[in-house]
């Protein structure tokens, strides 16, 4: 099959009111693409130019369904599936109720499974299509107080481990993108837990993870992978993409052996 032209090319993008998706929808839709992005609260949201925002909640299998069944019926096609959508909590796992543990689950993880299982099915009856899966450098190292997220995030990495070698044979691609600190909403928007234990310690740290994230990299240097991973013929699982040092420290996570490096990590958080 001949490789279509952007103007041509259908992409949805989960969680596109704010952060990465945003910034990855504006960014593609001015490419040429036909962008749309979903927000539980599309009525709040800035309009795409030259995209659409429709709404679709990922913790809800009918929403999935209805704004599936909507691009479909306008496009005929989804040619490329970035599931962004995502939420945050900061707390000990100590202090993290159940309740509040699945409902980050049901955003994080289980709201990829459900808009997976309904593209599926579309790509597979046009023959091809590409999905990027949104991980994080805390689903390659547990993050200290935020490892309900990062649990999330490393469910994330499994299934889209599984799901590429599943779809091996076919011409539907799969990837992983792992960002390290980019300066988004997201700061603002998690959730934090009143910590009874270790308060002292989650201070100190939330406060390191805080500065990284507000001094982080723009959004835009995600939108610029996609695309360039859009434009590759057989684009690998993984792309880690951030500061220097944060992609260092997945390398070292290979080379070192956990004592030292969670030594490492531990210090970087002041919790030494």
């Amino acid at each position: 099959m001949k490789p279509k032209q952007a103007s041509l090319k259908t992409v949805l993008i989960t969680g596109a009111s704010s952060g990465i998706g945003k910034c990855t929808a504006a960014y593609l839709a001015a490419k040429g693409f036909r962008v749309y992005g979903t927000s539980r609260r599309p009525e709040s949201c800035p309009e795409i130019k030259n995209g659409f925002i429709i709404p679709m909640d990922v913790r809800d299998t009918a929403s999935v369904k209805k704004a599936i069944a909507h691009i479909v019926e306008k496009e005929g096609h989804i040619d490329i599936l970035v599931n962004n959508a995502g939420v945050g909590i900061a707390g000990t796992v100590e202090d993290t109720s159940t309740e509040m543990a699945k409902a980050l689950f049901d955003t994080n993880f289980f709201g990829i499974c459900r808009v997976l299982q309904e593209v599926l099915p579309v790509m597979r009856q046009q023959s091809e299509g590409l999905i990027i899966n949104m991980s994080s450098i805390g689903g390659i190292i547990g993050l200290p107080f935020q490892g309900i997220y990062s649990a999330s995030k490393f469910a994330v990495e499994g299934l889209s481990e599984a799901l590429y070698k599943e779809l091996s044979l076919s011409a539907i691609n799969v990837v992983l993108i792992e960002p390290g600190d980019f300066k988004t909403e997201f700061t603002a928007n998690r959730q934090t837990i009143n910590t009874t234990h270790h308060a002292d310690k989650f201070q100190r740290t939330m406060k390191v993870i805080e500065n990284d994230e507000q001094n982080g990299q723009p959004p835009l240097k995600i939108a610029y992978l996609i695309e360039k991973i859009i434009h590759t013929p057989t684009p690998r699982l993984r792309y880690a993409v951030g500061a220097f040092d944060q992609k260092l420290s997945l390398v070292l996570k290979k080379i070192l052996p956990n004592r030292w490096f969670d030594q490492i990590i531990m210090s970087y958080y002041q919790l030494k």
